[in-house]
């Protein structure tokens, strides 16, 4: 009896990596037996499940290999069980990102790399023997592992949905974090309005509170401006009315009244008569007591009082010496200081040696001897 050649010993998946498809284990480096194998293709386990593409469904159609893809399927199986568990068991946990070897495409391309079971030394018998039943354990294989490859509730498909509602849950944040912006520049937005309005309001107030100012110091100008008119027309009116007086005074000072402005001449100057111890040395006015009397010019009264038979008297020097005595005064109006031309200075009387009230008026140059009245008076301009 003929030895058998060992089959060879399928790769373990985790000798397997994703960089690319591998050389299958019948390809030995240049082994005849197994050259032209080349890399293995890959392998969809849902392929029992929806319709083949293009004649890449060959689990079932495989030439009498029926023995090595069960045991690739029952393979696969293990592997999807333990990373179903691995995935059950990290459901309750945060997402971690992974990466996991092509296994699908691992396993198609190892069983497509596998020799044909016919061709193996002793092995022939057996396939004759249990062809059918190894093809309907394929078919049925390949039937079961349809379904859990489909099965849209398996592990895979659940760390599929898991990483898809990871997805969405990134895609929930990434939301938020919109909102939050699109609040927070919202907000910004209105607080930045909020203190322009502010900013404006302020100004608006400090230019009212400008323009009131600069209004009351426009009118506190215009009022000063108005007093200071008022006060230099004040002052030139008052200029004006002093230059009056002082031409009126000038005038005065020039010009010579009556002393009463209402008399009658009675006794006159140089008169004789038993009341007297000589002639009669001034002009009697008589006038009612109390008639004033006034300065007959311009003046400075040096005397004023009892005279004996004078009776009350005021003297009245004026600039050029002459004096004016005024006698039989009832009351004495001023008695002192300089006085002008129509001042009241008395009022008529009866006091001293007299017979009824009148105004003894004398005139003496020089304080000297008197002289005629009326003519000086006459001589001087004044209407008597």
């Amino acid at each position: 009896m003929a030895s058998n050649k060992p089959a060879p010993e399928a790769p373990s998946a985790y000798e397997l990596d994703d960089r690319g498809a591998f050389a299958g284990p019948g390809y030995a480096g240049g082994d005849a037996e197994f050259d032209g194998d080349g890399p293995w293709e890959e392998w969809d386990p849902t392929e029992g499940s929806v319709r083949p593409v293009r004649g890449k469904h060959r689990v079932a159609k495989q030439r009498g290999g029926g023995l090595a893809r069960s045991g690739t399927v029952l393979g696969v199986g293990v592997i999807a069980a333990v990373g179903a568990g691995g995935m059950a068991s990290a459901e309750d946990r945060p997402p971690v990102p992974i990466s996991m070897p092509d296994v699908g495409g691992m396993v198609h391309d190892l069983a497509d790399s596998l020799p044909d079971a016919a061709s193996l030394p002793g092995v022939d018998a057996l396939i004759s023997d249990s062809g059918g039943h190894s093809a309907t354990s394929a078919d049925s294989a390949t039937s079961a592992a349809a379904p859990s490859a489909a099965d849209e509730s398996g592990p895979l498909s659940r760390s599929t949905a898991h990483t898809d509602a990871s997805g969405s849950g990134d895609g929930a944040g990434e939301a938020l974090r919109s909102r939050i912006l699109q609040q927070a520049d919202a907000q910004q937005g209105a607080a930045e309005e909020e203190a322009r309005e502010a900013a404006e309001g302020a100004a608006v107030k400090q230019a009212a509170v400008e323009a009131a100012a600069a209004q009351k110091t426009a009118e506190q100008a215009e009022t000063a401006k108005k007093a200071a008119e008022q006060e230099a027309k004040r002052k030139a009116e008052e200029a004006a009315r002093q230059k009056a007086e002082a031409a009126r005074l000038a005038e005065l000072a020039k010009s010579f009244l009556a002393p009463v402005s209402s008399y009658t001449l009675t006794a006159s100057f140089g008169q004789a008569g038993d009341r007297w111890a000589a002639d009669h040395t001034g002009q009697d006015f008589a006038a009612p007591t109390g008639t004033p009397v006034k300065a007959v010019h311009s003046g400075t009264i040096t005397q004023a009082g009892w005279a004996g038979s004078y009776g009350y008297r005021i003297v009245l020097t004026l600039d050029d010496g002459t004096e004016l005595w005024f006698c039989h005064l009832s009351s004495m109006v001023k008695t002192s200081g300089k006085v002008s031309t129509g001042d009241v200075i008395g009022r008529v009387g009866a006091t001293g040696n007299v017979t009824g009230p009148h105004l003894h008026l004398e005139v003496r140059p020089d304080a000297g001897s008197p002289i005629d009245p009326m003519p000086w008076l006459r001589d001087h301009g004044a209407n008597v």
